[in-house]
């Protein structure tokens, strides 16, 4: 009878009683499972002591219980308050819940409100007044690749992986814009065989052949790109602002005094390197990276001038042109051009000692103005005179003729000149084909190899500055 009456008690504290607590004589016990108040079982928190005395019942200290009694362990809570501390957890977990929710929801309804913005400018032509006076489709695209490439990359003057939220930002957005070339489509023959045994032929539409071409070609690049900033991530080199002396002034000193290049680019970034160099691991990498980058800016820019040789010429360009080459070119360069036997275009260049990108420019575009003078006076025995009849015709024009050898040999030196100046901006004619193109394939694909061959070139001069750097901490040496 007392250990049924302990036994009570016990339960009336709120647990049940472990089998260490039962008499083992006790037979008439022996058909009722006991369980510990720490078992996985029971439904009770495991929690330290100072945690059970601040929720706990004062216990009696004059129990008539013996000391290894259940009824000296400080007592539980009981089912109810069990039931509350569960509900209020429940409450809070279900509040975590919903703030995430509201957040996901902040976040969707941000991009919606993105996506809106840019579909109205994409229809209105980037004219707000709605009056119909915005550009083109093929011009609203352009603008947007160029413009989404400066808010993503323009800030980004170093080598180091981009920003997870620019990154993020730049794959949705040309995910969207790259997106419209999945309809732009052609239609082939096909040959096709019916039941009957008779043989048709039908019509079915494919992904335009320049963008099947190019696109994937160029989404390559870009990924490569990227993936080369993110290799920067362990580097042996870091950046000081110029102007400025960071933590690292002792070792930034040493090469202050030698590099004078960036003067005119007073908030690009300063390259800064050990006392001693770099190593000879990290030396070798940065070569590598550098051939990379400079390989795919140099497929960027063929995709870019093979696109642009595919766009009209507008009439507006060739009203422009003047009435004879040689008063564009200039009488040195012509005469140069239409006496020499062997023309040689570099040979031209090193004569011409050109100083600065501007005037590179400048010749370039007098050079272009001149090609095309010579090959419209070569095709003016056509009536037509427009940019696509001249190229369907320039095959049929007398080889020997002297204004196709000149517009042939003004073709070479503007070649020659694109190569030595990989930097040159763009010239007048590019400039007035990607403002009066109304193809939406080709502007798309001349935006994105463009801004692809920007960065290319970026990092090429980024890595050539972290060379030079070191070379010339270790030539003080």
């Amino acid at each position: 009878m007392d250990s049924m009456s302990n036994s009570d008690e016990t339960y009336d504290l709120g647990y049940q009683p472990s089998p260490s607590s039962i008499d083992q004589n006790d037979r008439s016990t022996t058909g009722t499972p006991g369980y510990s108040p720490l078992s996985g079982d029971s439904f009770v928190y495991c929690r330290t002591y100072s945690e059970a005395s601040a929720f706990s019942d004062p216990v009696d200290n004059h129990s008539c219980c013996s000391e290894a009694s259940p009824s000296h362990w400080p007592p539980t809570r009981s089912g109810a308050q069990n039931q509350a501390v569960l509900t209020r957890l429940g409450t809070k977990q279900r509040q975590s819940n919903a703030d995430d929710k509201l957040d996901n929801q902040d976040s969707l309804d941000l991009e919606l409100e993105t996506m809106k913005e840019r579909f109205a400018k994409l229809l209105l032509g980037e004219d707000m007044s709605g009056s119909g006076k915005g550009v083109c489709t093929a011009v609203t695209i352009s603008n947007a690749i160029t413009n989404l490439y400066a808010t993503v990359f323009g800030q980004n003057l170093r080598l180091e992986p981009l920003n997870p939220e620019k990154k993020a930002l730049w794959k949705r957005e040309m995910d969207c814009l790259l997106s419209v070339c999945d309809y732009i489509v052609e239609f082939s023959p096909k040959s096709q065989n019916l039941c009957n045994g008779t043989a048709v032929e039908i019509m079915e539409s494919r992904q335009r052949s320049d963008i099947y071409v190019n696109l994937p070609a160029l989404r390559k690049l870009d990924a490569m790109l990227i993936e080369i900033l993110d290799s920067f991530q362990d580097r042996e080199f870091w950046y000081a602002e110029q102007g400025s002396m960071s933590s690292n002034s002792t070792r930034t000193g040493s090469f202050r005094r030698v590099v004078q290049r960036n003067d005119e680019k007073w908030w690009v970034p300063v390259p800064c390197v050990p006392p001693t160099g770099l190593s000879e691991k990290a030396r070798k990498c940065l070569r590598h990276k550098r051939d990379c980058a400079n390989q795919i800016h140099k497929a960027a820019m063929a995709i870019n001038s093979s696109v642009l040789a595919e766009m009209e010429i507008p009439d507006s360009y060739m009203a422009s042109l003047p009435k004879s080459g040689r008063a564009s070119i200039g009488d040195p360069i012509y005469r140069f051009m239409y006496t020499t036997e062997k023309f040689s275009p570099d040979y031209l260049l090193d004569c011409l000692n050109i100083a600065s990108e501007h005037e590179a420019l400048e010749l370039a575009d007098r050079v272009e103005a001149s090609m095309y003078t010579w090959r419209r006076k070569a095709c003016m025995s056509h009536s037509k005179s427009s940019w696509g009849m001249v190229k369907d015709l320039m095959s049929d024009v007398d080889r020997s003729d002297k204004n196709h050898i000149l517009a042939e040999r003004a073709e070479s030196l503007l070649f020659a000149l694109k190569q030595r100046y990989p930097e040159l901006a763009q010239t007048s004619l590019d400039t007035c084909k990607i403002q009066y193109n109304r193809d939406v394939g080709q502007a798309i694909l001349e935006s994105y190899s463009r801004v692809l061959e920007g960065l290319a070139f970026n990092i090429v001069a980024w890595v050539e500055d972290v060379l030079f750097v070191d070379r010339t901490i270790r030539n003080q040496e």
